[in-house]
């Protein structure tokens, strides 16, 4: 019997529809429109390139192949115009908006900007998406928005206060898309995105997350450092389980699933520790001298929570979400495109 995601694929199949993308050329973005090209969708993609990589929609442009790559059309664009949005968001049926500043640190660093496109940017997206009749609009929300609530797991109703502006945006975003349905009976979803990772996440720049960032170093021969003593834990999703949670949110129809906020991750914790030491695995066996790194253990880093672990069972019930990727999986085909990546670079490896 097909399961909820199946019977989407199959639908779209059947029927394509018009998509907009923001944030098109970013990890989550081209992961997203690579998956829509391939069930032969019609997609729109906005991205100002501030975080996005023109490489990234180069990668997509060879994997989908010529004829699909007609069916998208890129905005070069930023979702703090209003006519950037209003373009983009025009013929369109779904919006999967990803746009956005991430990183605590970096909102440490310039809450303003991140204010500015995080929030500015997300409530001008929304009421051009208003405003242009799209059916339903899905966003990027975050695990951050937990803040400093003790609890595990995740539960979606229980949050705590913000431990960062980059917290503090995704939560008012929630708050814009509740009021936006209660006032305009505008169908919105977010997902609350838990340590997502996989190919294409970029691991360069002060910003990096650490899977990337821990790819990269262990395959240069370089240090890898840890925050804190390494048992700081994460619920990290790999890519393949977000694409589907987007689809499957754009193409809900139970009512009782819409205008709702979602965990989306696996339902497991793994340390830094941990972390560290299925990356090197995963890294040695093509680059052996990766076995004799140790990791760097430097300070805690400002704004980070302890402990994260995500109940997805709401996602589960109501979006008939059903993770693929365990974080071992995910892990295995994360490495083989960042060694693929780095391979010119490597020596010393068995095969190079």
């Amino acid at each position: 019997m097909a399961n909820a995601y199946d019977r989407v694929k199959t639908d779209l199949l059947a029927s394509p529809r018009t998509w907009l993308i923001t944030g098109v050329a970013g990890f989550i973005g081209s992961n997203l429109l690579e998956a829509l090209l391939n069930l032969n969708q019609r997609v729109v993609g906005l991205d100002n390139f501030a975080t996005g990589k023109r490489e990234n929609l180069a990668e997509v442009q060879g994997l989908v192949g010529a004829e699909k790559w007609r069916n998208f059309t890129f905005i070069e664009g930023d979702i703090r115009d209003s006519a950037d949005c209003q373009r983009a968001c025009e013929g369109v049926d779904y919006v999967l908006h990803q746009a956005a500043l991430g990183s605590v640190p970096r909102s440490l660093e310039d809450p303003l900007t991140t204010n500015e496109t995080n929030i500015t940017g997300f409530l001008k997206m929304l009421t051009a998406a208003r405003d242009a009749g799209v059916e339903r609009f899905v966003y990027a929300a975050s695990s951050s928005t937990y803040g400093d609530h003790p609890a595990l797991p995740k539960v979606e109703e229980h949050i705590g206060k913000p431990l960062s502006p980059y917290a503090v945006t995704k939560y008012v975003n929630e708050l814009y898309a509740d009021v936006f349905a209660r006032c305009y009976g505008f169908e919105t979803i977010g997902l609350r995105y838990f340590n997502i990772f996989g190919r294409r996440q970029d691991p360069e720049g002060a910003y990096a997350a650490v899977i990337p960032k821990w790819f990269s170093a262990l395959l240069r021969g370089e240090a890898v450092y840890i925050n804190g003593d390494g048992e700081t834990s994460r619920d990290f999703c790999y890519i393949d389980n977000t694409v589907q949670a987007n689809l499957l949110a754009a193409c809900a129809s139970e009512k009782a699933a819409l205008n709702q906020v979602y965990n989306i991750a696996v339902g497991g914790r793994t340390s830094l520790n941990e972390l560290f030491a299925l990356i090197r695995h995963n890294v040695v066996e093509v680059y052996p001298a990766a076995l004799n790194t140790e990791p760097v253990y430097q300070d805690f880093r400002a704004g980070d929570v302890r402990h994260s672990l995500a109940d997805i069972s709401k996602a589960q019930r109501l979006l008939g979400y059903a993770p693929t990727h365990t974080i071992g999986a995910g892990m295995r085909e994360a490495a083989e495109w960042y060694i693929r990546r780095f391979r010119p670079q490597l020596s010393g490896s068995k095969n190079g």
